[in-house]
């Protein structure tokens, strides 16, 4: 299983020809208690770096990027009862959409888990 991650600390996950995308721990710990996710609808095409979703907490909203282009597939729906799923579990159950990859090349400008790791020291 391949994760990348964007300086923005959205992370993205290959499974199978779809990537699913979500924010970090680091970014879930700084956005404080989420109340609220918004996602682009299913068939929505995106160019990396376009806002794909947004989320709400009691501290600010915040876009979550593209980190590669392609089209939305799919929401979690789980978000929608209990956003604060995020918090909880930001890199596994708590993912945000699902999307096709229009350009694997763009991997190549995101980063894997050492250098995102030296990001946040």
């Amino acid at each position: 299983m391949s994760i990348y991650y964007t300086k923005e600390h959205e992370w993205l996950r290959i499974e199978g020809d779809e990537v699913v995308v979500g924010i970090t721990q680091h970014a879930a710990d700084e956005l404080g208690e989420l109340v609220f996710v918004e996602a682009k609808d299913a068939g929505t095409e995106v160019a990396q770096g376009d806002s794909v979703a947004v989320v709400e907490s009691v501290k600010a909203a915040s876009d979550i990027y593209a980190p590669v282009s392609g089209t939305v597939v799919s929401f979690n729906d789980a978000l929608s009862e209990d956003p604060s799923l995020i918090n909880r579990e930001p890199e596994a159950a708590g993912w945000i959409v699902r999307m096709t990859m229009a350009d694997r090349a763009q991997l190549d400008g995101l980063l894997d888990a050492a250098a995102y790791a030296a990001l946040l020291a």
